[in-house]
């Protein structure tokens, strides 16, 4: 399990435990860094995670307190991490993405229509003004489909879209957790539009391929 997560978990078990409730303050870095046996880094890296999947507050010259949420629902909010590394369905949803995905890219560079292209560049250049994770996830989602959807095969389309909601917690810790993860998928996503747009079904089909092994490799790694 990656360090950024054994320090997730502490702290959960620190909320499970009563140690800390709603509304209360942490301990210092320092202290809590200790008492925890972790580093400084890490301890920072799970609180800025923690923070985005608003468990945590962090205000700045003030303090880091557990948010003001009924002890049930942040246990909820906290029990995706537990369930993302226990859950070996996520993992084999992302090895039948990575035989049907690539096929699907190869189909749609044989599809490709101006509207379809448009349709993509326009997800691209929604990217500039992506706000956060949350925004990332959604792009990658309709990125993805949209790319199915080209290969004209509906049962094809039908069937990856179904596996979507499976895949949504673990492209989110994704992008909380390993660094750089925005700046690559919007790149790899670029470098498939591309190849899309020259109709060059081979390249298209790898670098989807290198796409999803990529993001299967990391949660394998990170389990």
């Amino acid at each position: 399990m990656a360090v950024t997560d054994e320090a997730i978990l502490k702290i959960r078990e620190m909320i499970t435990s009563g140690e800390l409730e709603p509304g209360d303050r942490l301990p210092p870095e320092k202290e809590l860094s200790e008492r925890l046996g972790l580093s400084r880094n890490s301890l920072r890296e799970a609180v800025k995670a923690l923070e985005m999947i608003r468990v945590l507050d962090v205000r700045r010259g003030d303090g880091t307190y557990v948010t003001s949420l009924e002890p049930r629902l942040l246990l909820e909010a906290v029990a995706f991490v537990v369930d993302l590394h226990t859950d070996r369905s996520v993992l084999e949803i992302f090895g039948v993405r990575r035989i049907l995905e690539p096929a699907a890219a190869a189909l749609a560079a044989g599809h490709m229509t101006p509207d379809t292209v448009a349709r993509l560049e326009s997800f691209m250049d929604d990217t500039d003004a992506l706000a956060g994770v949350e925004d990332l996830v959604k792009h990658d989602l309709e990125f993805h489909q949209a790319i199915v959807e080209a290969s004209g095969n509906e049962y094809l389309s039908r069937l990856v879209e179904s596996m979507s909601s499976g895949t949504v917690r673990a492209r989110v810790w994704r992008g909380i957790t390993q660094q750089g993860a925005t700046e690559r998928t919007i790149s790899e996503h670029r470098g498939i539009l591309d190849a899309l747009r020259r109709g060059d079904a081979r390249l298209a089909e790898a670098l989807m391929l290198t796409h999803i092994a990529g993001i299967e490799d990391w949660l394998r790694d990170a389990s």
